[in-house]
């Protein structure tokens, strides 16, 4: 860059300072706007079925969870097997196109079927999340960490 490129610069910053200034409380509500959609994100994901048995660290043999942001949901029916591994069984709906399970660096994926219903087999203990993929007009369904 030379020095009439940094003049030009500074006289183009000048300029949209005066035309078009930045809201002085830009930074403030765009602070509050990501912290409430984290926050109510969240909250919503920790619905918990009622009167379900959940232990997410126990011995109990099977787990429910039900997973929400208001506009997707996921149900999660997990299950020991006979080699120590786990079964997660989904149920999901919002035109949901993928369900991927996480633990770690390592990931499942799979296609609901008509009905919205899809299962991970052999699955190791151990936390994991799950991802909703959803249609273009929804959006996507990040759950928190849980046991398998």
């Amino acid at each position: 860059m030379t020095d009439s490129d940094d003049a030009l610069f500074a006289r183009l910053r000048i300029a949209q300072e005066e035309i078009d200034p930045m809201p002085a409380d830009l930074a403030d509500r765009m602070i509050a706007a990501i912290a409430i959609a984290d926050v109510s994100g969240e909250y919503a994901l920790l619905t918990l079925i009622e009167n379900a048995e959940v232990a997410v660290r126990g011995d109990s043999e099977t787990t429910t969870l039900q997973f929400s942001d208001g506009t997707a949901s996921i149900l999660l029916h997990i299950s020991h097997t006979a080699s120590g591994r786990r079964r997660v069984d989904c149920w999901v709906d919002a035109g949901a196109v993928e369900v991927r399970l996480t633990q770690g660096g390592r990931s499942w994926m799979t296609v609901p079927d008509g009905q919205g219903r899809c299962a991970f087999d052999e699955i190791p203990p151990g936390l994991s999340r799950v991802l909703l993929v959803t249609n273009a007009d929804a959006k996507d369904l990040l759950t928190p960490q849980f046991e398998v």
